[in-house]
């Protein structure tokens, strides 16, 4: 048993009032960041790798069996509109498929072949990396898709939170983030999964920004998707070039994104 399903440090929570509650898990989450700061090397060899292969064209997949699943999916799914990057640039597949994502889908996780089928649908190849995504490190479908890349010269990652975990056995750049046990024993939804996000934010963040996607600090490959995001993206052209809103506003519905406006307007 690893220490994510370890007795919870706190018993007879039924007891507790809701600010009791409420303390108590506060308390154990602040210990998730320190824990995520000893990984920071391991984490660094993993940018580094996917780095280097998204350069060479390739892609970044995502395996997992629940929360980690949908973790992976999410981090995926933000890419796009955060860095403007193609949609299949950041690939996460869930145990189950898609239904998965919005309800438990039973014994999804314990096919070992699975993960290896479903990344066939997308060609998966050397030139890209694959990261499982397992707080306890020992999720069949996870450790099946991560030890059959590994034979097709896949390069693989992972981010677990035990230690010794036997999907970090088959990961070339394991990233264990030991959180230890949970505030609801076994309950790795909590410090875990607030973990592995951490882990995943610095991931595809570092990766986008190693690869040009952002100018300083700011996201001027964002989609445009929304009333917000265009304000934001006039700001960051006022800002940058320190014009006004009416020209900013034009420049950007002329060329279609900030880096494009910034990128035109130098140019003139």
């Amino acid at each position: 048993m690893g220490t994510t399903e370890s007795p919870s440090q706190f018993n007879n929570l039924e007891t507790l009032s809701t600010r009791e509650l409420l303390a108590g898990i506060n308390s154990v989450d602040q210990t998730v960041p320190q824990v995520v700061a000893r990984a920071l090397p391991q984490i660094e060899a993993l940018v580094e790798a996917t780095v280097e292969r998204l350069q060479r064209g390739g892609r970044l997949f995502y395996i997992g069996a629940g929360t980690s699943g949908r973790l992976g999916i999410l981090d995926a799914s933000e890419c796009p509109p955060t860095f403007g990057v193609p949609q299949g640039l950041v690939i996460g597949l869930i145990a189950g498929g898609d239904t998965a994502i919005r309800q438990a889908v039973e014994n999804a996780e314990d096919d070992a072949q699975q993960a290896w089928r479903d990344l066939q649908a997308y060609d998966i190849n050397p030139n890209d990396m694959l990261v499982g995504i397992a707080a306890s490190g020992r999720t069949p479908y996870v450790i099946g898709g991560l030890a059959i890349a590994r034979r097709h010269g896949i390069a693989t990652g992972c981010i677990v939170c035990n230690p010794g975990s036997t999907v970090a056995a088959f990961a070339d750049y394991p990233v264990e983030v030991v959180t230890g046990p949970e505030f609801v024993t076994g309950s790795t939804r909590l410090k875990a999964g607030t973990a592995q996000k951490l882990v995943l934010n610095m991931l595809t963040t570092a990766t986008m920004i190693r690869l040009g996607r952002v100018k300083g600090n700011k996201m001027v490959d964002m989609q445009l998707s929304n009333l917000k995001l265009v304000d934001r993206g006039e700001k960051m052209i006022m800002d940058e070039l320190g014009i006004e809103q009416p020209e900013a506003a034009e420049l950007l519905k002329k060329h279609g994104s900030v880096r494009a406006a910034l990128d035109a307007y130098r140019t003139m």
